[in-house]
């Protein structure tokens, strides 16, 4: 890994976000309310992402038309807007009422009101199923709380989190931004993926299934004969693995699988059905 940049303010970032307390005003009328540097918020402080940490966030996640953007504790909107800036339908999820409010002034200024929604709500509680990419600048411990909503989420979805980790799910990618003027400046990428653990009659056999987020292994049952499966990984509803010298790749549709299987240059049509 490369310089993670100077780690003395980013461990007093770390400390700063642990203070408890929910210390913003409920008069959500208030049209001069500007948003503080460190202000307590629910579970955390609020420290907005870096401009080039959220362009890094938009990149990573290679959005498309067809997508959704929620960020969970949205805080001043901006990646919200960021999105909408693209041409991207966002929504924004703030626990915070002033910063809700504050969030649409700067969207409507922006001209991109009519592309978000920022919401007041618990996203602990709020669903956000509909979302096709998660943004987060959340605690690793806050992570790990909503992790299993996450992994719920349709095959595909793409999460980007600001700095924190999902403990021991493992990212698919990591960016740096080499600026030392940026304290926060790691940006990390997960896709959901499809749910294939478990036993499946294919062309040639039976397959039996072990899942570890997005790294599979297993065996391949021909017969009396057992062969591994080797290099086994899903990127989404995309599941590509290797057993006795054949390459395999393939879509998962819930309890069917269906692409082809290539050996010596030779590709041939494959398909997979779930045993109950």
């Amino acid at each position: 890994m490369k310089n993670r940049n100077c780690l003395a303010p980013l461990f007093m970032g770390i400390v700063l976000l642990l203070v408890p307390g929910i210390l913003f005003s409920q008069n959500t009328s208030n049209d001069s309310y500007e948003p503080q540097l460190g202000q307590a918020g629910k579970d955390v402080i609020w420290y907005p992402t870096p401009k080039a940490l959220v362009d890094t966030m938009i990149e990573m996640a290679k959005l498309t038309s067809a997508d959704y953007l929620v960020d969970l504790g949205s805080g001043d909107g901006r990646i919200v807007i960021a999105a909408a800036k693209r041409g991207i339908r966002a929504e924004g999820v703030e626990f915070n009422p002033d910063m809700v409010e504050y969030s649409k002034k700067i969207a409507a200024r922006e001209g991109v009101a009519d592309k978000t929604n920022f919401v007041k709500a618990d996203f602990y509680e709020y669903d956000f199923s509909k979302a096709t990419v998660i943004t987060m600048f959340l605690l690793p411990e806050i992570n790990r709380k909503l992790r299993p909503r996450l992994l719920e989420l349709k095959p595909g979805t793409r999460i980007i989190t600001n700095s924190f980790s999902m403990q021991d799910w493992p990212y698919d990618e990591m960016r740096i931004i080499e600026d030392e003027s940026i304290t926060w400046n790691l940006a990390y990428l997960w896709i959901v993926p499809a749910k294939v653990e478990g036993d499946w009659k294919c062309n040639e056999g039976q397959l039996k299934l072990i899942q570890n987020y997005q790294t599979v292994s297993g065996t391949l049952k021909r017969g009396v004969r057992y062969f591994d499966i080797s290099e086994g990984k899903l990127e989404g509803d995309i599941f590509s693995f290797t057993c006795n010298g054949v390459n395999y790749r393939c879509r998962v549709d819930k309890n069917n699988m269906n692409g082809t299987s290539r050996k010596g240059g030779v590709s041939e049509p494959w398909t997979a059905s779930r045993l109950q």
